[in-house]
């Protein structure tokens, strides 16, 4: 055996583990520091314990709290479209077809709705506010996703087959 080309043995060279634990084995360091051992692994332990290299933890626990609120913003926006304490100021239609609905005192999109559901003529009799402005403001109306009085819900077109 050559002299002076093996490393020096430690025949009592401390183990230390991140949860704490140590113990006594051979090796050619010294000192040997662990983040995980037999005592705090989850498939010995049988609990689940998190062990944080670089902040992954914080950095996925944000990404998730950030989709969460996005989807509930984007949930309250789609509930805020669809509300029908919408004013007709925010809908998509001309300016002049808003000023009569208004001047009818029609100011928002419940108050649409209602006269729809008695007649589309109550709409179309209002001076300036013909079929083609009704025409549009259903159009409008559906691209928000109102269900309009008169049409089909996607439940009622689909009839099971037999």
């Amino acid at each position: 055996m050559k002299e002076g080309i093996h490393p020096e043995y430690h025949p009592e060279a401390q183990v230390t583990c991140a949860c704490g634990n140590s113990w006594a084995v051979g090796s050619t360091q010294p000192v040997i520091r662990t983040d995980i051992c037999n005592k705090c692994h989850p498939f010995f332990t049988g609990e689940q314990r998190i062990v944080d290299s670089g902040g992954q933890v914080e950095r996925f626990m944000r990404k998730l709290e950030r989709r969460d609120r996005l989807i509930a913003e984007a949930e309250e926006e789609k509930m805020r479209e669809t509300s029908t304490e919408l004013t007709i100021m925010d809908l998509d239609i001309r300016t002049q077809a808003k000023k009569v609905l208004i001047g009818a005192g029609l100011e928002t999109v419940g108050d649409v709705m209602a006269k729809l559901e008695e007649s589309e003529e109550l709409l179309t009799n209002l001076s300036g506010f013909g079929l083609k402005s009704l025409a549009t403001l259903k159009k409008r109306l559906r691209a928000r996703g109102f269900v309009l009085p008169g049409d089909e819900t996607p439940e009622e077109t689909t009839e099971p087959t037999e």
